[in-house]
């Protein structure tokens, strides 16, 4: 019974409490003002008056940038605000009604529009509801994906600067029948680009007059300003390039008989190469200016080519023939004695110069030949013993001394026709000896000189691709910034 008794009370108590009409009283409101209302008509009360509106946005979103067809895609929620004097009521007479919401297509709106749209429907905004108040103001807030068209500069790619501006206007009505009110941009709700840092976004109203009409023409132009975050093509493109351009220079260190100098050096340049198409890919095809990260792939693949001829000097020098042209003085002077001096290169004495161009054995193995006749030069008088290798000395007369006692008992004719056999062959291998210190000397001039060669490149290219990238990489005008950000901060 308590329980029913206070149920009674509170019907009781709520009978007593007004009730607002909000239905009812909304349902009049429409219908006494749209019972005149004309959406074609300019909400003003006099036609020489300029309507004003207030318009800005909320960058929501940087959704694309399209390098190649130079597309900037955004999330975009336009303000536009006005007063219609048509839409006033009193809140006292509604039962306090203070505001209604309207459909796009019922009420006038400005037709504003983005001027440099690149959308296949040009507007690209979603229609809304207009917020209308009981002093007349109306806010029209349209949200959208815009496409818009923006000069791409990819002069300093990855570390550049992209300014894109989005040109918004009345597409009908003149400066004297609509007056623009530029708002400041709201980025307050802004989500964050994985590829680009949004720097700024800043706001201008512009006012153009034409041949044809006195009127001018009013416009807003918002210009975002976006630096290009570099981590992801510095660890992708530029970091591969410095290590790909460094090998090109393990060339010069690698030893000209491995055999794998030219190859080593035509695949550091095909490597470049596939690098270089990769960027191709997501630059536009301009001619207007040539990117930084191609600037620095060609002046690469340029040091890597040069490497290559370079190279093939190297392997001419160094494998030779001694039996072809002789070294030219000035590459003697230059090479062995002023170059190798700079460098710190000492030429290595005769005796430890391997010949590439005959390879033999050891010069203490003596052949067949050889062997017979230092035998046969060993035998001596007076217990002395002739070295074997001392009988191929071109010194006849001693060996003639040593071999005619060895001949006393024997006929004359058989003692004259040993002893000339035996010069005979003497004279042989000493030519042959001689003939082949002579190409073991000029191997071994042409060896080092290509030594010298592959050593002064490895300089000269070192510091010429280390020159290169520093100054190619730092001439970007925020190159340190992006670095200092990118590389060695964290969010």
């Amino acid at each position: 019974m308590e329980r029913l008794g206070f149920l009674l009370f509170l019907a009781a108590f709520a009978c007593t409490i007004a009730v607002s009409q909000q239905g009812p009283n909304q349902r009049r409101l429409l219908s006494d003002l749209m019972r005149d209302y004309n959406s074609l008509e300019r909400p003003v009360v006099n036609d020489s008056d300029s309507l004003t509106i207030e318009f800005g946005l909320s960058l929501m979103q940087i959704m694309d940038v399209d390098e190649k067809n130079q597309v900037l895609t955004t999330n975009i929620w336009l303000q536009m605000h006005w007063v219609d004097p048509y839409l006033k009521w009193d809140e006292a007479e509604y039962r306090g009604v203070n505001n209604l919401r309207f459909p796009d297509h019922l009420l006038w709106k400005p037709d504003i529009l983005l001027y440099n749209s690149a959308d296949e429907r040009f507007d690209a905004t979603y229609h809304t509801n207009i917020l209308v108040k009981s002093s007349g103001s109306c806010s029209y807030l349209p949200p959208g994906i815009f496409k818009s068209t923006c000069s791409i500069d990819v002069r300093w790619f990855p570390f550049d600067i992209q300014r894109c501006e989005l040109k918004f206007g009345s597409w009908t009505y003149d400066g004297w029948s609509l007056d623009l009110k530029m708002r400041e941009a709201d980025i307050h709700d802004y989500t964050a680009n994985g590829e680009w840092d949004l720097v700024e976004v800043s706001g201008k109203k512009n006012e153009r007059f034409y041949e044809c009409c006195p009127e001018p023409y009013l416009d807003v132009t918002f210009t975002l300003v976006m630096r290009r975050r570099t981590l992801f093509y510095g660890l992708n493109l530029l970091i591969p390039c410095v290590l790909i351009s460094t090998l090109a220079l393990l060339v010069f260190l690698l030893p000209a008989d491995s055999g794998e100098k030219i190859s080593l050096g035509i695949t550091v340049l095909l490597s470049l190469t596939v690098f270089m198409l990769l960027v191709a890919e997501i630059m536009p095809a301009t001619s207007d200016s040539v990117p930084l990260i191609a600037q620095y792939f060609a002046t690469t693949m340029v040091i890597v080519g040069l490497s290559v001829i370079a190279t093939v000097l190297v392997l001419q020098y160094h494998h030779h023939d001694p039996n072809g042209s002789k070294m030219p003085k000035w590459t003697r002077v230059f090479l062995l004695n002023w170059c190798a001096w700079f460098l710190r290169m000492k030429r290595p004495g005769e005796d430890q110069v391997r010949s590439a161009c005959h390879p033999r054995g050891p010069r203490s193995s003596l052949t067949g030949v050889e062997l017979a006749a230092g035998v046969s030069a060993s035998h001596s008088t007076n217990g002395h013993t002739l070295d074997p290798l001392r009988a191929t000395s071109p010194d006849s007369g001693a060996l003639c001394e040593a071999l005619l006692p060895a001949a006393h008992g024997s006929p004359v004719g058989h003692v004259e026709l040993g002893l000339a056999r035996i010069l005979e062959e003497v004279r042989y291998i000493s030519k042959r000896f001689r003939h082949r210190d002579r190409d073991e000397a000029v191997c071994s001039e042409w060896k080092f000189a290509a030594a010298v060669i592959d050593r002064l490149c490895l300089m000269a290219f070192s510091i010429f691709t280390i020159l290169c990238t520093i100054g190619i990489l730092m001439s970007a005008p925020n190159f340190v910034e992006a670095i200092s950000k990118d590389f060695f901060t964290r969010d």
